[in-house]
């Protein structure tokens, strides 16, 4: 899966879901310091699924009605990062298909896909 990881997202997971395939760009390696419209722009150009921590996006895609290509929102919580991880891993494998063009916020006790 294409993901761009929004600079919210430890280095920890980005490094997790390379290991595990993912095409992964991480906006802090690359631009780092953009605002979260741009973190959006880029992600849609590139194909991306945004993953993030940052509820703002929320704001952008339901608020303001930008389009987005998807957004993962990860709330875990207090979970270890190793929980984090194999949690994250799991459902972006369980739900590939579902995340292109939706709203998606990962908790530690489950998933919200919105369209």
């Amino acid at each position: 899966m294409k993901i761009l990881a929004d600079e919210s997202i430890e280095a920890e997971i980005v490094e997790a879901l390379r290991q595990s395939g993912h095409e992964v760009t991480d906006i802090k390696e690359t631009t780092p310091g953009i605002a979260d419209r741009q973190v959006l722009s880029v992600a849609n150009e590139s194909g991306a699924v945004l993953l993030t921590n940052d509820k703002d996006f929320g704001e952008l895609i339901f608020r303001d009605r930008l389009f987005s290509k998807g957004v993962v929102l990860l709330r875990f919580g207090k979970l270890e990062a190793a929980e984090r991880i194999e949690l994250l891993r799991s459902i972006l494998e369980e739900h590939r298909s579902e995340l292109s063009g939706a709203f998606t916020v990962i908790t530690s006790v489950g998933v919200r896909i919105r369209r």
